[in-house]
């Protein structure tokens, strides 16, 4: 559906779900995609899926909330291809779950440490690469949770809004510079995190709230994601593109 041929990618957050989506698809359309997760374990199944279906793909161990982590991710994905092209800024955590007024500190720490300042460190570094390529795409995964609220979910939901922020800021700053930037949305989404940690009924209850009457797909989302990368979407920039059954139309 989509030519990445020739270009590199990197995939935060790419051992599961969304993020593994995202990299398989890209690698399937011809890019170099490098897996980065916090483990590197964690990052050997979707490499090994991509290099059996004849893709190319490396992995890279790295926390989004460390600067120095990310540096040295872009520093390798240039020096495994030349240079850099692609970036998905996906790696994520939901974080405690309280009402504000007793909202534990190091939850709220520790999840904007991840969700928006890992977002804001890898921009930091992707974006003078992109420059030093010629251009390039960047997707900074939101959530439904950046346009509206959600109860007993602060830390995250104020995560997310800035998330949307920060992309809009980034993208006219670099707009006439070849690089794109924007966000997407999902809503809730069929992966490990969410399965693994919830009863049936729970995902369920989960489904019911969307009008479409399920939770949507990783492949879904990764869709958008890809559409987005891709030169099909060359005057979209600065956007925040949700993926939802119509969450938020409600």
């Amino acid at each position: 559906m989509f030519d990445f041929t020739g270009k590199t990618a990197i995939v935060t957050g790419a051992a599961s779900g969304i993020g593994e989506a995202i990299a398989l698809e890209l690698a399937a359309s011809g890019a170099f995609v490098v897996v980065s997760d916090l483990d590197a374990a964690a990052c050997a199944g979707p490499v090994a899926t991509i290099l059996d279906r004849g893709g190319k793909a490396a992995a890279f161990a790295g926390d989004v909330a460390q600067p120095e982590d990310m540096e040295a991710l872009v520093a390798f994905a240039e020096a495994e291809t030349g240079a850099l092209h692609l970036a998905v800024n996906n790696a994520g955590i939901g974080g405690a779950q309280a009402p504000t007024g007793e909202y534990p500190l190091e939850a709220w720490q520790q999840v904007i440490n991840v969700n928006l300042n890992g977002v804001f460190y890898g921009l930091r570094y992707q974006i003078p690469a992109m420059e030093r390529a010629g251009g390039g795409a960047i997707v900074n995964m939101a959530s439904i949770l950046g346009s509206v609220g959600f109860a007993n979910s602060a830390a995250y939901v104020a995560s997310k809004h800035a998330l949307i922020g920060l992309t809009k800021s980034a993208a006219m700053e670099y707009a006439q510079k070849g690089i794109r930037i924007n966000s997407v949305g999902p809503a809730f989404i069929q992966t490990p995190l969410l399965t693994n940690n919830l009863s049936q009924e729970m995902l369920d209850g989960l489904a019911g709230l969307h009008p479409m009457g399920r939770i949507g797909t990783s492949e879904e989302v990764s869709a958008l994601t890809c559409f987005l990368l891709s030169d099909r979407a060359s005057f979209i920039t600065g956007s925040y593109h949700l993926v939802d059954g119509a969450y938020t139309a409600q």
